[in-house]
């Protein structure tokens, strides 16, 4: 596998209200994720579409049916807008009136628009697809390798691995064998580099020690709303991180962009913002664990991974 050159950006949005938005664009693919586009977030959303030189949303990435991660009135606005080409939905069963409102919404977008294409995200779609390759630039899917009666820990895992640094998604998983699971995956610990943490950063037992010295993520993302009534992210996390030595940023003050740097194969910025995402609070500068594997010549790559046991995920 080469390295490539991939303009790679990712934005966590202030929605001025509780509930996550994420978007990663790999320089030519723009995935919204969560169906969340609030008044504040609206306008931003609308720049980071601009900034990729993108007019559509390629793919919509919904973990979860809880009302925080899907509003059935902002999926409205989204598919009004952005037209997104793929929706990627919750294979579990909606369990609420505004989830079931929300799943009715996207079955009737694929009606009046015959293209699109819909992805349940449920254990026969994972096991449907192709082994991933140990390192390069295609998604994969880690969970829901099976269904829990806790409806949190259906929520999709999705690892986007098409740019030049990658984003591990998580959603609302709690249970720690899935967060053991990722622990073993060789891909994942040697590829993490954005951490967005699971379930806003609460102390559910998903993040442990053992899962962070594994990993070894070079920034942690918390979606944050500047009330944060629930305190997230939570002490014992806070602690965990700083334990670590992994820089965590929310977005309790304003949005957090992280940008590939020219040539866009191995350096990438992340900046904090304030002020209503109109200031930079900070800017820090890290290295794609991925692009680092990359440079190396193929022996060196051969022998870097016949150390390690290959844990193969499903790719998409």
């Amino acid at each position: 596998m080469a390295l490539l050159k991939k303009y790679t950006r990712f934005r966590a949005y202030q929605l001025g209200t509780e509930g996550s938005s994420f978007s990663y664009f790999d320089g030519s693919h723009f995935t919204l994720i969560e169906a969340r586009l609030t008044e504040k977030s609206k306008a931003f959303v609308e720049e980071e579409v601009a900034a990729c030189s993108v007019s559509h949303i390629d793919c919509l990435h919904i973990t979860s049916w809880d009302n925080d991660h899907c509003s059935p009135p902002e999926l409205d606005t989204i598919i009004e807008i952005y037209q997104p080409r793929t929706i990627e939905y919750p294979g579990y069963t909606p369990h609420t009136d505004t989830a079931k409102e929300a799943l009715k919404k996207i079955l009737s977008y694929k009606k009046n628009r015959p293209k699109t294409t819909l992805r349940k995200v449920d254990p026969p779609y994972i096991n449907s697809l192709n082994e991933a390759e140990k390192l390069g630039y295609k998604n994969v899917f880690y969970h829901p390798k099976s269904l829990y009666e806790d409806s949190n820990n259906n929520s999709t895992v999705k690892f986007f691995r098409t740019g030049s640094f990658n984003v591990a998604s998580l959603g609302d998983v709690e249970d720690t064998k899935i967060s053991a699971r990722l622990a073993r995956s060789s891909m994942f610990t040697q590829e993490l580099d954005v951490l967005i943490l699971a379930h806003h950063g609460a102390n559910n037992g998903f993040i442990t020690s053992n899962f962070l010295k594994r990993s070894k993520p070079s920034v942690a993302i918390a979606s944050s709303n500047y009330d944060n009534k629930y305190e997230h992210p939570k002490q014992e996390i806070r602690d965990l991180l700083y334990e670590h030595e992994i820089p965590l940023f929310t977005t309790k003050t304003g949005d957090i962009i992280i940008e590939s740097v020219h040539p866009h194969t191995y350096v990438y910025k992340v900046f904090n913002l304030i002020s209503n995402s109109e200031k930079v609070s900070s800017v820090n500068s890290f290295k794609s664990k991925k692009s680092k594997l990359l440079s190396h010549n193929a022996d060196s790559i051969r022998n870097h991974f016949n150390k390690h046991v290959p844990f193969y995920k499903k790719f998409n």
